[in-house]
């Protein structure tokens, strides 16, 4: 009994050390594997906290109920010392059901209002399509 305990307060020691991004995207969990995946090997984190709304991309965008974003997002940064913040949007999207060009146009929007927050981390947006493919935007 006594390893298993030690094995998971190690566990946790580890995460605490890793590198972390925060990813603040939709909650839909067809893009929930693709999108972290992408993050992690083109910006070399070990982990990816995601912060996850419906139509995340309008919902920032247009200043919707951000509080509870910014709180999460403000987590992220000050205990696990993210220093990049994504923020998509993607096909097919149940919450916001625009066309592509309008989620490109959410997503580059929100960059601008998550920038504004003046958190002194990185911001960039990116595309999910219908393969699956992340992109940035």
């Amino acid at each position: 009994m006594k390893e298993k305990i030690n094995t998971v307060c190690l566990n946790q020691k580890i995460v605490a050390e890793g590198k972390f991004a925060t990813s603040i995207t939709c909650m839909d969990g067809r893009i929930q594997i693709p999108l972290a995946n992408w993050i992690k090997e083109n910006y070399s984190v070990d982990y990816v906290d995601a912060i996850t709304e419906p139509g995340v991309d309008k919902k920032v965008a247009e200043n919707q109920d951000l509080e509870s974003i910014k709180t999460k997002v403000g987590i992220s940064i000050n205990a696990h010392k993210s220093e990049l913040i994504v923020v998509s949007g993607h096909y097919d999207c149940a919450g916001n059901p625009v066309s592509n060009e309008a989620h490109i146009a959410h997503i580059k929007k929100s960059m601008e209002v998550v920038t504004s927050w003046d958190l002194g981390v990185k911001v960039i947006g990116v595309w999910v399509d219908d393969n699956w493919n992340v992109s940035l935007v």
